[in-house]
């Protein structure tokens, strides 16, 4: 999980994208491995090609297309009595210390720290803003670690100045169930980017990741780094096309107006499917199942077993939302969805402060068309009065983003695997899963 490179500075390296929108969809062409791959290539100088990632064990853009390498591990584990056992040193001003999410005091630091520091967009409209229940929900999944929640203080003054986290995940990889650590958060302030303290945390994350006998990883970046198992597309839905012009998120189209857009985006009251309603903690079992079954087909994927859904997909307000289809004559539980909310803040404007996102999570249909089912989830991000509703054009996502008046981002998210080797880049189709 070293995910540094050389070519660019490592505070970007697990950036997401936060893309608005653009009327210009990126041809298939434009969006392959090989492409990307020769795109940074021939925009790098020969002594900055990725250095430190052709010692690490992550696919590299020179093996693409090389059929004799096997799927898998590239690199055996280590025992651990050979793991080094000391954190890795410092800066000087600098100390280590381990995040307990549990306080109300730390959530709030690490709540602070990314509200002002983490993921912008390339304009510097928009910064994610992870709300303190989103925190600890993103990191504490069923038997995950506090050491691999890492922060940097500040030696004088304690103040909380950098954060990488880690939590430990099932993925499986065509027919093999991996143990991973999904890595997120990596965010350094502002003021210290000179400091070079990324690359060190990214060590200490990997070291202590370790330590649990954990040797995989799972990461997404914005940028593009050796080689990325498949490069998705953010789409987006306007739910409140006046506010989301007004602050710069999307354009008014050409011969627009801008009542005629509000017409075209707007949103019916009610959801029209029979049965269609917000899972409770009696449906885990059968929602298990469902996502179990459906995911089968998608080549990397999470494992779930009942804890994770009830961790992932039971509903918190303000975190996660999830509805079901139960049949009105056999109470049967036929199909689902869900959303996660990641709100952005909305950068020096004088009358909007926060941009309401809805993020498509994990959706399953079988007797109630996708289509409609998703018209569905957008009834109820509206009612729950959401801006924008968001989705990547992984798993069946592609089959109603157009139809659905979603346009295309102008961002991509790249998704990584660190110590296993996927034979040839995935469509985004073949992908099943969701990364926060």
């Amino acid at each position: 999980m070293d995910m540094v490179g050389s070519s660019s500075p490592p505070e970007d390296q697990n950036k997401k994208t936060n893309s608005y929108m653009n009327d210009n969809s990126p041809s298939e062409t434009e969006t392959s491995i090989e492409t990307l791959a020769q795109k940074v290539q021939e925009s790098l100088s020969h002594g900055k090609r990725h250095a430190f990632w052709e010692t690490q064990p992550v696919g590299q853009f020179k093996d693409i297309g090389d059929t004799s390498l096997q799927e898998g591990p590239i690199e055996p584990p280590t025992p651990l009595s050979e793991v080094k056992q000391e954190p890795y040193n410092l800066p000087n001003l600098y100390e280590w210390t381990t995040c307990d999410i549990d306080s109300e005091e730390v959530c709030g630091e690490i709540y602070n720290l990314l509200s002002t520091n983490y993921v912008e967009d390339d304009e510097n409209m928009f910064r994610f803003n992870y709300s303190k229940e989103f925190l600890r929900w993103a990191l504490r999944p069923p038997g995950y670690y506090r050491s691999w929640h890492i922060g940097v203080r500040a030696k004088v003054s304690k103040k909380l100045v950098a954060f990488i986290s880690g939590i430990p995940a099932k993925i499986r990889v065509r027919d093999e169930v991996v143990k991973m650590a999904e890595i997120n958060f990596l965010c350094v302030h502002k003021k210290l980017r000179s400091k070079r303290l990324a690359p060190v945390m990214i060590k200490e994350v990997t070291r202590r990741v370790h330590l649990e006998n954990t040797w995989q990883a799972a990461y997404t970046a914005g940028v593009v780094l050796p080689t990325p198992i498949a490069t998705c597309q953010y789409w987006h839905r306007s739910l409140n096309p006046k506010k989301l012009i007004d602050v710069g998120f999307s354009r008014l189209g050409a011969r627009m107006t801008m009542s005629r857009t509000i017409k075209l985006y707007k949103i019916p009251d009610s959801t029209v499917t029979p049965g269609f309603r917000k899972m409770e903690l009696r449906d885990i079992p059968a929602v298990t199942r469902l996502l179990r079954n459906y995911l089968i087909q998608f080549a990397v994927t999470p494992d779930f077993d009942e804890d994770d859904v009830e961790h992932w997909l039971l509903p918190k307000e303000n975190v996660v939302h999830s509805y079901l289809v139960e049949s009105p004559e056999t109470h049967e539980i036929t199909d689902f969805c869900s959303f996660y909310t990641l709100p952005s803040t909305i950068l020096g404007h004088q009358s909007y402060y926060l941009l309401k996102a809805a993020y498509s999570y994990y959706n399953v249909s079988s007797r109630t068309p996708l289509l409609q089912l998703m018209n569905d989830a957008l009834i109820v991000a509206k009612q729950k009065d959401y801006d924008v509703f968001n989705a990547l054009d992984v798993m069946h996502n592609e089959s109603f983003l157009k139809e659905l008046k979603f346009g295309p981002g102008d961002g991509q998210l790249h998704y990584y695997l660190y110590n296993y080797r996927v034979g040839e880049a995935l469509k985004p189709s073949e992908l099943g899963l969701v990364l926060l």
